[in-house]
């Protein structure tokens, strides 16, 4: 489940439909009612925060964000879209790693889940990491 305060237009999240989880955008999030509007590829549908999977964040995703990776020796990796880099080491990954954007730098010490990356990304920024 989702923290309903992380869930922001724009993020990519699992929604479960009758025992299937659907890749989806959110689309609108209803604070009142506490729903979100999650497109699919059939259709958007309202869901409450409950029905909503965080998608872990790994290469395939920063690959369909357009991100490019580098290698650039002794163990480190680093992914970059334009001037936002993520580095890690291999050994460590995704579980222990280095966001930043100019002069706002963070670092990550736990696993990351796409919607997160995409609010972190939002905020240092201020533009939309979509597909």
């Amino acid at each position: 489940m989702i923290k309903f305060n992380q869930i922001k237009p724009g993020d990519y999240v699992l929604a479960e439909y009758e025992g299937e989880l659907w890749e989806g955008i959110v689309n609108e999030v209803n604070r009142e009612d506490k729903e979100v509007c999650v497109q699919t590829e059939v259709q958007d549908f309202w869901f409450k925060p409950e029905e909503l999977r965080p998608i872990p964040l790994d290469e395939n995703q920063l690959t369909k964000f357009g991100f490019e990776k580098e290698i650039p020796g002794d163990g480190w990796i680093k992914y970059k879209k334009g001037p936002f880099r993520i580095l890690m080491t291999e050994k460590d990954g995704f579980q222990d790693f280095e966001i930043w954007y100019r002069e706002d730098r963070r670092h990550i010490k736990q696993p990351l889940f796409v919607h997160e990356l995409q609010n972190h990304y939002y905020d240092m920024t201020k533009v939309e990491l979509g597909r």
